[in-house]
């Protein structure tokens, strides 16, 4: 299985991205999928996640209201948009996906490659 995620860039503060996150060969429909980042010298956090159809979804509070994780199940696509972005935003961003959702955020079953975001002040 593997997890691809794309999209990341320099933006200003303020400024948007959104990344994406390609499966295969997993039908990306039948998991939980969420979106984590690690900033240089710092711990993996957890950002958002979202159910099998979309119809759940948690985020962390420094997500909350700024980002909003979506799914395209017919495309086997999960999606990060990020809005308002700050310098502390800057981080690898990774996409992960688990056949079951449990209370811990990070008990993911694959995890993909990252792509860098950075945000400037």
């Amino acid at each position: 299985v593997q997890l691809q995620a794309s999209g990341g860039g320099l933006v200003q503060t303020g400024g948007f991205l959104t990344l994406s996150c390609a499966a295969s060969p997993l039908t990306f429909g039948n998991w939980a999928a969420g979106w984590f980042r690690q900033a240089p010298g710092k711990e993996r956090e957890f950002v958002a996640r979202i159910s099998w159809k979309g119809g759940s979804t948690v985020y962390s509070d420094s997500a909350k209201g700024r980002f909003t994780i979506s799914r395209d199940n017919d495309k086997n696509m999960v999606y990060l948009r990020m809005n308002g972005l700050k310098p502390e935003d800057t981080a690898v961003y990774f996409c992960a996906a688990s056949e079951i959702i449990t209370a811990d955020y990070y008990d993911m079953d694959y995890w993909g490659k990252g792509t860098q975001v950075t945000v400037s002040s």
